[in-house]
């Protein structure tokens, strides 16, 4: 039986009631939820003066809810499909009048969207709606969890796109399937140009009530279609898309089809007369479809999986011909899997999006280590109720009873008196990308957040819990996708083994690997530090660790070889050597064994650089000064002190830095010092070269001597130590859920912050308002009250300035890291100018 432990309600988020205008529920609702975990979703904005409908789209980020960003969609009629893409940066919405667009986001920013392309099949509704397939396909072995190599873990499987441009390059585009039986395929070409084609699906069009695509690993495309009666046959058509002189052509072919089997069992003969939901279990399994027919009340969903079987050849033709007997011929047959029983009336389906691996090992695995994402679907009901079933059995994991849902008494379901006027239910549904939450929006237009637990409520060792998180998080590394679906699961008590554990693993993977995600896990484990007030200082060392990785590794860009035909090593890559195997802590004496004419610069780039060059010089100043009260791990700076990496980082942008100032003094980092004589860089140097040499090799951390101690103790007499802007404490949704209850929220509303445990210790750090802002990336101070439009990040929190104050092509550089995303990878979002 379903667990009542396996499924919570996190929040709800539900629209604000006005007088003229007002969100309801478009019929048919739909939403949609990105691997950035963006869930798009649809209102109709009723407007009861002039009786019309504006059919809305609605963008959120699960981490701030209330910071909708509501836009128009121009469809005249309502949106039937909405879909992200793989990188879920682009939405596709169709309407009831065969028009599709293709949304995607001004200037990288999450709440700020717009219509570029598209496509239309004039006046034929869409019914189903899908991005052709990329060809990238993973699959999670929950057998080798304990594997230490992640190729192991997340294996690729072999699959083609379904459609390549030259050299193999997956080509991007759209499939949509309509009403009157028609496939329409647009291809985007790469210089902007929409190749579209459309063709029926088969010589004898019918109407098609339902249909749903699928992609096979061979790189065709799968289309089921039913005409909503349960007394037709459900038919399956192969779909080839091929680009024949700059035409685009599609060729289709049938498939077996088959018919539910509540049809042909004679106690249900008629009992559902009608399909109301058709899906393949996944995009990429076309091989395994879920139906489920209806009546008023009841309902019943049913599991059919594609098959090879051989066809028995009559004992006639075997005799004539031996070799007929000996190979029997195949042929493809449609098998149900599972059936449930009667159910109360389904109301939305939702299907897991995490590729894990289904063979019997697999399975077996997970049953015993009680890992179940990925492997239950989610069924809706009429009467508020969710169900987690399993995929493969439809047997019961879990269940959430609704507001409105009873709970189950021991009466039969029968007597049970109807309420009076229907339920609130869910209307549409979406698992995340690693089906640990569950988004629904329900016929009142609200949107509720549901937390389901890894083991579906089974309770489990502290040990096991960990092990189950920490398999996700490294599944969101590997693939770049958000993990916001993950922490919503993680204590407080947890933090300290995650980040340590998450480590251990980064450890153990070949050093290519560990290139590739250096940044990605310092931005791992800086979200999951913000979520136990013991760790919370060290939120801001590994924001500042991201900072010093992207600083680096744009100045050294910078460094030019002297002669073109230089030997293999860059200028940087020969710095860092040299930095390394020279451990002098005289300045000067690691600078001469450098070739000062590959740092030779234009002179406006190193005084466009000066904000980066302060930086680097303050953090160096404040760390040493914090060394001697280095006892208290609260202190934001702490890390660093043990971190050989990032001082020997720090001691080769001093010597740069060094170099540089004796091209153009006025870039050098401007110290406040009690006397005019002292060298306050050489002197910095020194110190920050004796702390890197006690942790210089990981394995062999020393304790930094007392004549060192006593050297950074006279710090604060000799120079003025600088006030470092950590990052602002994040005003996001994910600390306030800990505790398990229920948070209510608005549309439009930012919530009262909560004062929580978290946020008092942090106001140490952090500036208060009313006092100066600064962009964090660019280090430029923008005034109590800021005039420039500003973004700040979905997930750090970091505010930066939209359009860029320089012209500068080494400042440009350094922009370019960040357009995209920021330097955690978190999404930007626009601010309102008044957010001071």
């Amino acid at each position: 039986p379903g667990r009542a432990g396996g499924m919570d309600l996190a929040y709800v988020c539900e629209w604000e009631k006005k007088p003229k205008s007002n969100h309801c529920p478009s019929i048919p609702l739909v939403c949609a939820w990105s691997c950035r975990n963006l869930i798009a979703f649809t209102t109709d904005l009723r407007n009861e003066e002039e009786k019309d409908l504006t059919h809305m789209v609605h963008i959120i980020d699960t981490e701030h809810p209330w910071d909708v960003y509501s836009v128009n969609s121009g469809h005249t009629e309502v949106i039937t499909c909405l879909e992200w893409d793989q990188s879920g940066s682009r939405l596709l919405s169709a309407d009831a009048d065969g028009h599709i667009k293709c949304w995607s986001m001004t200037d990288h920013l999450a709440n700020s969207w717009e219509n570029t392309v598209g496509s239309v099949v004039e006046g034929d509704p869409v019914v189903a709606l899908s991005w052709l397939h990329n060809g990238v396909k993973l699959a999670l072995h929950v057998e080798k969890s304990g594997a230490s190599n992640f190729g192991e873990k997340f294996s690729r499987v072999k699959f083609s796109p379904s459609l390549t441009l030259f050299g193999g390059k997956p080509m991007e585009g759209w499939i949509a399937v309509t009403i009157s039986g028609l496939v329409t395929v647009s291809l985007l070409k790469p210089n902007g140009q929409v190749l579209t084609a459309t063709e029926s699906l088969c010589r004898l069009r019918c109407r098609v009530a339902l249909a749903d695509v699928a992609f096979t690993g061979g790189g065709n495309i799968v289309v089921a279609t039913s005409d909503g009666s349960s007394t037709s046959p459900v038919q399956f058509y192969k779909v080839c898309v091929s680009v024949v002189n700059e035409k685009c052509k599609i060729d289709t072919e049938i498939l077996p089809s088959l018919f539910m089997r509540c049809t042909t069992d004679p106690a249900r003969k008629d009992k559902y007369p009608a399909i109301t939901h058709l899906k393949f279990l996944a995009r990429d399994m076309s091989e395994q479809v879920l139906l489920c027919a209806s009546n008023q009340n009841n309902s019943i969903v049913e599991c059919w999986s594609l098959r090879k079987e051989g066809l028995p050849v009559n004992n006639i033709f075997q005799q004539i011909s031996p070799v007929v007997g000996d190979k029997q011929p195949m042929i493809l047959k449609w098998r149900i899997l599972s059936a449930t029983n009667d159910l109360d009336r389904v109301s939305a389906v939702a299907l897991p999006k995490l590729p894990i691996s289904l063979t019997n090992t697999d399975l077996k695995v997970a049953n015993d280590t009680k890992f179940f994402p990925g492997l239950g679907l989610a069924l809706a009901f009429h009467d508020g109720s969710v169900h987690i079933v399993h995929r493969l059995s439809l047997q019961m994991m879990a269940v959430f009873y609704g507001s409105s849902s009873q709970r189950p008494v021991d009466e039969p379901s029968l007597k049970r008196p109807r309420a009076a006027g229907p339920l609130v239910h869910f209307k549409a549904m979406q698992l995340s990308w690693t089906s640990l939450a569950l988004a629904g929006v329900d016929s009142h237009g609200k949107l509720s957040m549901l937390r389901i637990s890894p083991s579906m409520g089974h309770v489990l060792d502290m040990n096991m819990s960990l092990r189950h998180l920490l398999f996700l998080l490294e599944y969101c590394m590997v693939t770049g996708y958000d993990w916001w679906d993950i922490l919503l699961h993680v204590q407080p008590s947890m933090v300290q083994n995650l980040v340590e554990k998450l480590h251990e693993e980064y450890m153990r993977q070949n050093a290519a690997l560990q290139q590739v995600l250096s940044t990605r896990i310092v931005a791992m484990k800086a979200s999951l530090c913000k979520l136990s007030s013991s760790t919370i200082a060290r939120v801001c060392d590994y924001h500042a660790k991201l900072f010093l990785i992207a600083i680096s590794c744009t100045l050294k860009s910078l460094l030019r070889p002297h002669f073109l035909n230089t030997p293999d090593k860059s200028p940087g890559d020969r710095l860092t050597e040299i930095c390394s195997k020279i451990t002098d802590v005289d300045i000067d004496k690691v600078m001469i064994n450098l070739k000062t004419e590959e740092f030779v610069l234009e002179m406006t780039t190193l005084q466009s650089l000066q904000q980066l060059i302060q930086w680097v010089g303050d953090f160096v100043l404040y760390l040493l000064a914090s060394l001697p009260n280095q006892g208290s791990p609260v202190r934001p700076g702490h890390s660093f002190l043990r971190d050989g990496a990032s001082l020997g980082m720090f001691r080769e942008l001093m010597v740069v830095i060094r170099i540089w100032g004796l091209l153009k003094p006025s870039c050098l980092p401007v110290y406040t010092a009690t006397s005019d004589t002292q060298d306050s860089m050489s002197l910095l140097f020194r110190l920050l070269t004796k702390l890197w040499l006690c942790c210089r090799e990981e394995n062999h951390i020393t304790e930094p001597d007392d004549a060192l101690i006593d050297e950074c103790c006279l710090l604060p007499s000799q120079l003025l130590i600088p006030n470092i802007d950590w990052l602002p404490i994040n005003d996001g949704i994910i600390s306030k859920l800990q505790n398990k209850q229920l948070v209510r929220l608005q549309f439009g509303k930012a919530p009262g912050l909560v004062g929580h445990t978290v946020s008092s210790q942090f106001d140490a750090f952090v500036r208060a308002p009313g006092q100066p802002k600064i962009d964090h990336l660019r280090r430029l101070h923008l005034g109590a009250y800021p005039t420039e439009e500003c973004k700040s990040c979905t997930r750090c929190g970091c505010v930066t300035m939209l359009k860029s104050p320089n012209k500068v092509t080494a400042v440009k550089q350094w922009e370019q890291r960040w357009i995209k995303n920021c330097l955690c990878g978190g999404l930007w979002r626009k601010m309102p100018l008044s957010y001071s």
